[in-house]
Formats: C-alpha cells, sequence, structure tokens
C-alpha cells in the first residue's frame, strides 16, 4: 500500500505556518485539513499543499514524517516560497513551483 508523507503551509498574520503528516491519500487529507476535521492544529485555517512524497509503507511514510518534522531549515524554505507566492514583487513573472512531488 502506497502511503505519503506530506507538508502544508498557512500563513497567519504575517508569519508562516508548517503542518508535516502522512496519510494514503493527499488530496482527501488536505480537505479534511481545511473542512476543520483534521489534526487539532491544523483548524480555522487554510491549507496549501507544499511537498509531498510517496513511500513504499506506512512504515516509511512514518519514519519520513518523524524526520521532516525535525528539519526545521527544510520546512522554513518551503514556508518562504509560500509566502513568496502570497507577496508578489514586481519582478514576479508568474506560479512558482513549491517543490510538491
Amino acid at each position: 500500500m502506497d502511503c505519503y508523507v506530506y507538508v502544508l503551509g498557512a500563513i497567519a498574520k504575517n508569519r508562516h505556518l508548517t503542518y508535516v503528516g502522512w496519510t494514503n491519500d493527499v488530496t482527501r487529507r488536505l480537505v479534511m485539513h481545511n473542512a476543520g476535521k483534521g489534526a487539532r492544529s491544523t483548524r480555522g485555517r487554510n491549507w496549501v499543499l507544499l511537498y509531498s512524497e510517496r513511500c513504499a509503507s506506512k512504515r516509511h511514510a512514518m519514519s519520513r514524517e518523524w524526520h521532516l518534522k525535525r528539519d526545521r531549515a527544510f520546512r522554513k524554505r518551503l514556508a518562504r516560497q509560500l509566502l513568496a507566492e502570497a507577496v508578489p514583487t514586481a519582478s514576479s513573472t508568474g506560479p512558482k513551483s513549491l517543490g510538491v512531488q
């Protein structure tokens, strides 16, 4: 069974928030988070998918989730891209990839 680890991002009062989780259906899980039926820490925000990675097993997905939660530099880099998308500059020419696989 394929499982996925994912990173969500949201902007709240000029700062970025990220959430890392795992699932077997990323789209369904994102909809649940945005409907207020996800993890308690994700309720009341509009989340976007910043990154997803397919894993061969639930065990591997849970392991990658653990590592990504501790990789603050990676999550910060993704969140900065989210902030750049939210506040376009005069030099921006269009949408940028957020590193979603």
